[in-house]
């Protein structure tokens, strides 16, 4: 391709609204371009990128043994209804001419298990592993990062059907193992963490993240014992905080104490020494939520424990018109309440409470001679320098961005949908099912945020639009444009991706453009490197340049891609 002739520019600005590194970069290089907010075209220089990723994902899939499909974009929202996801707050919906309500799907695993329950009836048509690579329209409230967090995109989602949960592990871990070579193959790190379902549901799960300094998700992990998993999902050694025998509960005036911290100070103990009371709407009924001072509440952890649709915290009217003394309150003698307490409470003894009465606490509170709680169990966020539940490290915490993610469904779809299979026995099973999903635009903006320097993108050779940039410097009456022009045809014939800049603009121009488009390799043709019979080879990722004789520079490249 002559760059002469190419769609798209390159900008020397940053643009305003690019907030990521990823979208200022591909911005500027003329690879995307934005429509309307999380809406991008792809200009050819980034869909060439995005197909070459599609590629190595096909190449995995069909390793694997998946079979590609492709599955409609237009869903009936009935569908969904079946599956009890119908109100899941990213859909896109709309009506047809017939007022049936339709939906932009937002994933697969309704109309894929329909599919497979018709198709794969008998033990014998199992394992099955069904891939697509498609559009996929979700209603983010918030896009961000250009490609990082998008409302429409590509996506591949692999399904996978099995006999038993057996079956499912060796699915789940071939899939791993297939991700893993995709991130490889992309130039890009990842961490493999434990993570949380959301609204697709089912159990084991672990997203691949790409460790990133503007990273949108945390990652709380040991380096000890390898833990990892994303702050949804992290758990964390609750230390015991003493206290001693148990002590006969005392009322104390604490005036114009309300915080946590405030009444901490005011009785000289730390804040791991007290218990807080945090209020949550919960399917529109008011939950008491209690948990050590010095700990917040995971509202996922809380969100998965109470198996809920909606979970909001309480207004300060709500709390009000709800008869609870706001900075005072506390689990001891409340009635009508549902009490969600976090597995810390057991962590120590003799805690502060509120006195359930303006400017009044209560000393000595222990669980559970002096309150009851529905359930106990861990719902707080686990944090950087907390202990390692597993082997007792110190945890860290580090800024990733999901480039992946896969579940263990179970059954929970083949029984919505009566995906079910005739054994050996000839006894009727549900399907046991995966699902493994991997967005390519993300992908594809993580492999920037951790692939460029202050000049430009640097793309692994694997991802890369163009293998070489030949670049021709010139003067009146130097043969440089025609040796350029020959060596462009001869390395296109030798089956190789070449991007000629054959524009009349400066050195500097065109040396600016080479380093933010990220060619990985730059072939300079002028008249100095002329004289010697040579031209001059630098590598994108490397500061230092070459003279290649010319006669020699065509294998030289070849055997540095293939490598």
């Amino acid at each position: 391709m002559r760059i002469s002739k190419l769609f798209g520019k390159t900008l020397r600005e940053v643009p305003a609204d690019a907030d990521t590194v990823s979208h200022q970069l591909l911005v500027r290089a003329g690879m995307i371009n934005q429509l309307v907010a999380g809406v991008y075209s792809y200009l050819p220089l980034g869909w060439r990128v995005h197909r070459k990723i599609e590629n190595i994902i096909r190449d995995e899939m069909d390793k694997a043994g998946g079979q590609e499909v492709n599955m409609p974009v237009l869903q009936p929202l009935e569908l969904l209804e079946k599956s009890g996801r119908d109100t899941v707050d990213v859909l896109f919906s709309l009506y047809d001419r017939r007022e049936r309500k339709l939906i932009l799907g937002f994933t697969h695993e309704e109309v894929i298990t329909q599919l497979a329950a018709r198709y794969a009836r008998s033990y014998r048509d199992l394992p099955l592993l069904l891939y697509q690579i498609q559009v996929k329209f979700r209603d983010e409230p918030r896009p961000r990062g250009g490609l990082i967090r998008v409302r429409e995109f590509a996506m591949k989602d692999l399904y996978s059907f099995d006999v038993d949960e057996e079956g499912l592990d060796l699915s789940y871990q071939k899939m791993m193992q297939a991700y893993r070579n995709i991130y490889d193959r992309c130039g890009l790190p990842t961490i493999i963490v434990e993570a949380d379902s959301g609204a697709i549901g089912g159990k084991d799960n672990h997203e691949f993240m790409a460790v990133a300094p503007n990273g949108e998700d945390e990652i709380i992990s040991c380096p000890d014992c390898k833990y990892a998993a994303n702050t949804e999902r992290a758990v964390s050694a609750k230390e015991n905080v003493g206290g001693g025998k148990p002590l006969p509960v005392e009322e104390v005036a604490t005036p114009g104490m309300g915080t946590i911290e405030e009444v901490a100070g005011f009785l000289k103990i730390p804040t791991n020494r007290t218990l807080k009371a945090v209020f949550y709407i919960v399917d529109g009924k008011m939950v008491f939520v209690v948990i050590r001072g010095d700990l917040g509440v995971n509202e996922v952890k809380l969100k998965n424990e109470l198996k809920c649709n909606e979970l909001r915290m309480a207004t300060e009217p709500e709390v009000i018109e709800a008869g609870i003394v706001a900075g005072a309150a506390s689990p001891v003698g409340l009635k009508g309440f549902k009490v969600i307490a976090d597995d810390s409470v057991n962590s120590g003894s003799n805690f502060v409470a509120g006195g359930n009465k303006p400017d009044t606490h209560i000393r000595n509170v222990n669980y559970p001679r002096d309150f009851k709680a529905d359930t106990v169990a861990d719902i707080a966020i686990a944090r950087a320098g907390d202990k390692c539940l597993t082997c007792g490290g110190t945890l860290f915490a580090t800024r990733g961005i999901e480039v992946g993610h896969i579940f263990k469904l179970g059954t929970k779809y083949s029984d919505s949908f009566e995906a079910s299979f005739i054994d050996e026995k000839g006894e009727s099973k549900p399907v046991v099912m995966g699902c493994y999903g991997l967005g390519l635009s993300r992908l594809l903006a993580a492999v920037v945020e951790l692939n460029h320097d202050d000049k430009g993108i640097i793309w692994p050779v694997s991802v890369a639009p163009y293998h070489i940039y030949v670049c021709v410097l010139s003067r009146e009456g130097s043969e440089a444009p025609k040796v350029a022009e020959k060596l462009y045809n001869d390395l296109q014939a030798a089956g190789l991706e070449v991007l000629y800049d054959d524009r009349e603009e400066s050195p500097g121009v065109k040396f600016n453009d080479a380093d933010l488009l990220g060619i990985p390799f730059r072939i300079t043709v002028s008249p100095r490197t002329l004289e010697k019979d040579s031209v001059e080879l630098k590598k994108r990722s490397g500061k230092e340049s070459e003279l290649v004789p010319l006669g020699d520079i065509t294998a030289k490249l070849k055997k540095l891609i293939e490598s």
